[in-house]
């Protein structure tokens, strides 16, 4: 009877073992690492020297320092054991909050006043926090598995409380925003270039790449030709892409009338959209190939069945079933081209590159930034929107085969 009794109590004692999250525990020392061994924010004299790395006591006052501290260990306390997702997800909305705010009062609390020149940057303790809380909320909805609608949600309340942030003024100390303040107009108009030529070029690839991939499908002689074609296009480094273009549209430009006129240059727009188009073929015409091989063949023959033409078959069967493996090859394009259009800036393209190289020839990290921060915030935007639009897409198609 004893020994019995033994047993149960050992049963419920392993019952109440802890139990350690696994990516927890690597969140918890990365924020213990950035929130005690790496320094929070750099102050420099001005843009371009090197700067004095300042610890997250030293870069904030007191109460704001130890408030911090205290947020960023609550956090990975909750991403370290096996609690709800929601609570992880609340954690790490928490600890992003306060990382965005403490930065904006780091640069209020070390510049000098008065002094225009000096210049406050986040450091690596920041990104790294940044990072590891950011790995902490994708983990979480991962888990919880949100419908595509509430994906998206999280996607417009983030860029909300960016933007409510940006227009309380919070970030304006930041060397980043310094950069921004003095190129304002510039910025939206690379910004509203990259974006011409990422989705311009996209539009342009699928109106001639989903067509070509039909073919492909239809005459399978043609299909080995054309895909290793745009494939061999694939593996050229795009720099040197770029440089191929400059000669034969320079030439188009000089030797036939009107070109110039509409835009046809050796550098500029032109050899940068061309490019990009070429890039965007291969994803395109590859998953309509794949998609359409992918209907099955009974819903064919019913549709053959019923007396439906070729046409018919392919726009009303065919085409709709293999649409969520299309949008998934539009999806990759489009990121592709978001951070390829980055590259133009060397031929004169415009976009974010512009800053991006003018801060490496400055030697200017901030300005640097200033180019790459919104080209992966717009990179991941479309990403989120179109998985959702792609799970929609999947989901419909799954109940109509149902009904």
């Amino acid at each position: 009877m004893g020994r019995a009794r033994l047993l149960s109590i050992a049963r419920q004692g392993s019952g109440l073992r802890i139990r350690f999250d696994k990516l927890g525990i690597v969140i918890a020392l990365l924020v213990a690492y950035g929130a005690l061994g790496a320094s929070f924010a750099v102050l420099k004299p001005n843009r371009i020297v090197q700067g004095e790395a300042k610890m997250i006591l030293a870069a904030l006052p007191a109460w704001a320092g130890w408030g911090l501290i205290v947020v960023l260990f609550l956090a990975a306390a909750a991403s370290l054991f096996r609690t709800s997702s929601w609570l992880k997800l609340v954690a790490a909305f928490a600890a992003l909050v306060t990382l965005a705010l403490a930065i904006g009062s780091a640069a209020s609390f070390l510049a000098p006043a008065g002094n225009t020149y000096a210049r406050v940057s986040p450091a690596s303790g920041f990104w790294l926090l940044l990072f590891a809380f950011m790995l902490l909320a994708a983990d979480a909805i991962t888990r919880l598995r949100p419908p595509p609608w509430m994906r998206v949600l999280f996607l417009v309340l983030t860029a909300g409380g960016v933007g409510a942030i940006l227009l309380s003024g919070s970030w304006n100390g930041l060397s980043i925003m310094k950069e921004y303040a003095g190129r304002a107009d510039v910025f939206w108009s690379e910004a509203g270039q990259h974006v011409r030529l990422a989705l311009g070029s996209l539009i342009v690839a699928a109106a001639a790449g989903l067509p070509l991939g039909i073919l492909c499908h239809r005459v399978a002689a043609l299909r080995a030709g054309v895909l290793n074609t745009l494939n061999l296009i694939q593996t050229i480094p795009s720099i040197a892409l770029f440089g191929i273009l400059i000669g034969p549209l320079a030439w188009i430009a000089a030797t036939v009338p009107g070109a110039a006129e509409i835009g046809i240059r050796g550098i500029g727009t032109a050899p940068a959209f061309v490019a990009l188009f070429l890039y965007s073929l291969l994803p395109v015409v590859a998953n309509t190939v794949v998609g359409l091989a992918g209907v099955p063949r009974e819903a064919n023959e019913a549709a053959r069945g019923i007396g439906m033409t070729d046409r018919q078959r392919l726009f009303q069967i065919e085409f709709p079933m293999a649409l969520p493996v299309i949008l998934t090859g539009i999806r990759i394009v489009l990121v592709q081209n978001i951070g390829l259009a980055t590259i133009a800036a060397l031929i004169g393209g415009g976009g974010f590159g512009v800053f991006v190289f003018q801060g490496i020839g400055q030697t200017a990290m901030d300005l640097v930034l200033l180019g790459a921060v919104p080209t992966v915030a717009l990179a991941f935007a479309a990403a989120v929107i179109l998985d959702a639009l792609i799970e929609m897409n999947s989901r419909v198609l799954i109940g109509a085969r149902s009904a």
